[in-house]
């Protein structure tokens, strides 16, 4: 009777310990596979602000300033994600709204529509939040 007790304790032991085990591997393998994705995006976040570090120096960085908030001809960008509202007109910025300023300029500033391509824009968005 104490040997048919000892082996089902033992085997019920067993069993959560093999349960145990295959939850942990399960559990590894899906926080590995999340940090691949997280990684790709990572890796493409970076490439789009370099790109956009690029058409920056080239394109806007005649008028703005990306390491000062000090207005150069147009307003310095440096911080402006975090100030949260353009120095202009105290509209909000967010990447939605610095994609149609981008596009279609304003008074003080031309439109970059024709000149830049849709991939350029979302690029030098992204390297401005990073400002």
């Amino acid at each position: 009777m104490l040997s048919k007790m000892v082996l089902t304790v033992w085997a019920r032991v067993n069993c959560v310990g093999i349960v145990a085990a295959v939850m942990a591997a399960t559990m590894f393998a899906w926080t590995q596979s999340g940090a691949r994705a997280n990684d790709k995006k990572s890796a493409s976040t970076r490439d789009s602000v370099a790109r956009g570090k690029d058409v920056f120096d080239k394109k806007c960085g005649l008028c703005h300033n990306a390491d000062s908030d000090v207005k150069k001809i147009g307003p310095g960008l440096k911080g402006i994600f975090k100030r949260g509202t353009f120095t202009i007109n105290t509209n909000k910025v967010t990447g939605q709204s610095l994609t149609l300023w981008i596009e279609t300029g304003d008074a003080l500033m031309p439109p970059f529509k024709a000149v830049l391509d849709a991939n350029q824009i979302k690029d030098v968005v992204a390297y401005v939040r990073t400002l």
